[in-house]
């Protein structure tokens, strides 16, 4: 995606009731522009101006992001497209463009898609535990089947059925590769927990995970939200049992990872 910004600048009508004026400043010039327009308050309580509230959200879906957080620290309110659609003053170019791309970065994110190697169009995988893909638009094109791997994103060599992957000289894990080789980490609070690996594919949903803290052992994926324990696996209420923040598990260090868990979306 290009990044545009808003030209000319748009500003707010003063005669618009249903907006909330403020003379507080405009809390999403990040580069201190000085948008000359009004401010009116989000839903969340900030301040903005209709281009500094479509360059944020222009930047979030540049992002790869679907939805519209606000930019202030500390707030983690989201905003529905129809209060950023108003407040934006989005105009109908600019509609175009949120919608497309709010559209694309949620498949991205909700079902794993990657461009067919051959005809570049986007293909989705539903079914993330099978790496042999394929993809309709070539098939229909070449008037036969026509897949390829979702792991080394070539025509697909060997037997269908094989999940580690594809007889394409140099085809491998990346993912697991990590998982391998990574280093150690220390936790400074826990001494006693040796040989855990610094990064881990999350037990839940499989997204790959380095942890930042060296204190709690505990942490919570960004993706599916589920905390676990980076130490023996487990997810924190079944840790906790037998264990807390601060002591080793009773389990033990799990084993390095030798397969990327699957998401079972509910």
């Amino acid at each position: 995606m290009n990044s545009k910004l808003s030209t000319p600048e748009k500003c707010y009508d003063p005669r618009d009731l249903t907006l909330r004026f403020t003379d507080k400043e405009d809390e999403l010039d990040f580069l201190y522009e000085g948008f000359a327009s009004r401010r009116a308050l989000m839903s969340c309580g900030h301040a903005v101006t209709p281009t500094s509230l479509t360059n944020w959200c222009r930047k979030l879906l540049e992002n790869g992001e679907s939805r519209f957080v606000c930019g202030q620290y500390g707030c983690t309110a989201e905003w529905s497209y129809v209060e950023v659609r108003k407040m934006a003053l989005l105009t109908a170019e600019e509609k175009e463009f949120f919608e497309r791309n709010m559209g694309l970065n949620a498949v991205k994110i909700y079902f794993d898609s990657k461009q067919c190697p051959e005809c570049k169009y986007t293909a989705t995988r539903r079914d993330e535990s099978k790496l042999c893909v394929s993809c309709q638009v070539c098939t229909v094109r070449k008037g036969e089947p026509y897949e390829f791997c979702w792991q080394c994103l070539r025509q697909w060599k060997g037997p269908q059925t094989r999940t580690d992957r594809c007889e394409n000289d140099g085809c491998y894990n990346e993912a697991l590769k990590t998982l391998t080789n990574c280093a150690n980490i220390t936790f400074q609070s826990i001494k006693e927990i040796t040989g855990c690996p610094s990064i881990r594919a999350c037990p839940t949903c499989g997204y790959m995970l380095e942890h930042s803290s060296r204190d709690c052992k505990n942490i919570t994926c960004p993706r599916c939200k589920v905390e676990f324990c980076f130490v023996c696996l487990k997810i924190t209420p079944d840790c906790l049992q037998t264990s807390t923040h601060y002591i080793p598990c009773s389990s033990g260090v799990a084993p390095r990872q030798i397969s990327i868990p699957v998401w079972q979306r509910k």
